[in-house]
């Protein structure tokens, strides 16, 4: 009886064991179709006469895109393309680079407002806001565990507003300005635009003069970045992904891409991401759901009230 039992018992073994990789199979195969059938869209409209500037992504795959116009905010998903307005406009506010943070907060560069901005990002509430009266145009956002650091691209100076323990937001007064020195050196039109934190270390480029820059946080020392003789001209946003720098140049409808330096003080051209007819002077960009998703800001087209205005879906790749 215990041989017969032992000889049911293996053949309910081998029956469960050749099952299991057909099952897999078809689980697997499913799971590949299912991914395959999602489209995710190329173009996606934003509000006719937005007038957009910067563009952030948050949790599964939301987009966030600011207005030059009025300082609204759009919120939309990468998934549908579809969206709506979740911070009404104010005459007279602005809306630059944005940044999401890991606490859902939305960071806003208040461009010629001098201001930087905090919402909630899920209910756009406004949480706080900083206001650097010596600052010209507040451009693009970076944040690190102690710090949001903000580009001035009319002064030689970075905006600050220093976190408290666990990211807590300080109070107004604590905002401050940490002044530029070393390689970087302010010219005639816009200056430091873009900005990323890497290894304790800041990124920035320079629009006027197509140069990138390794900045302290803590001393404010600038070192050129050595690009191999490629132009970053007309730099804007930077974004990075995996070690790699993305820099969106404006008026040249591309995103370059480098693969950076240990130290950060080189970065060597992997090539250029571009979408003839898709791209019409792109801002700032983001990634979203495995794809590169940049703002065309259309700053050669004269702003009505009936502009069309969008996000264009781009390859991670060159």
């Amino acid at each position: 009886m215990t041989r017969r039992l032992s000889l049911i018992l293996g053949l309910v073994t081998i029956v469960s064991i050749s099952l299991v990789p057909t099952v897999a199979a078809h689980d697997q195969s499913r799971e590949s179709t299912t991914h395959a059938a999602v489209a995710l869209p190329t173009r996606i409209d934003l509000p006719d006469g937005f007038q957009p500037e910067g563009i952030a992504s948050g949790f599964v795959g939301r987009l966030y895109v600011g207005s030059l116009a009025d300082g609204a905010i759009w919120r939309g998903s990468a998934m549908t393309g579809k969206g709506r307005i979740l911070v009404p406009g104010v005459t007279g506010r602005q809306a630059a680079g944005l940044h999401v943070d890991g606490r859902g907060r939305l960071w806003v560069a208040g461009a010629n407002n001098h201001t930087v901005r905090v919402y909630s990002a899920l209910t756009g509430r406004l949480l706080k806001t900083y206001t650097f009266p010596s600052a010209g145009f507040i451009n693009d956002l970076a944040i690190t565990r102690e710090a949001v650091y903000a580009t001035d691209s009319n002064n030689q100076q970075l905006a600050v507003i220093p976190l408290g323990h666990f990211g807590r937001l300080p109070d107004p007064s604590k905002a401050t300005v940490l002044p530029l020195t070393g390689d970087y050196v302010v010219g005639s039109g816009f200056n430091a635009n873009g900005i990323v934190a890497r290894f304790g270390w800041l990124i920035i480029d320079q629009s006027n003069t197509g140069k990138l820059f390794r900045v302290d946080p803590g001393t404010g020392a600038t070192k050129l970045i050595d690009t191999g003789g490629y132009t970053v001209a007309n730099g804007d946003g930077l974004a990075l992904r995996k070690g790699r720098l993305y820099a969106v140049r404006n008026q040249d409808n591309l995103v370059a891409v480098f693969n950076l330096g240990s130290d950060l003080l080189s970065a060597s051209l992997v090539g250029e991401i571009t979408s003839p007819g898709n791209l019409d002077v792109p801002t700032t960009a983001a990634f979203a759901l495995d794809r590169l998703w940049v703002v065309n800001a259309r700053f050669s087209t004269t702003p009505t009230a009936t502009t069309p205005y969008w996000i264009t879906r781009l390859p991670l790749q060159p």
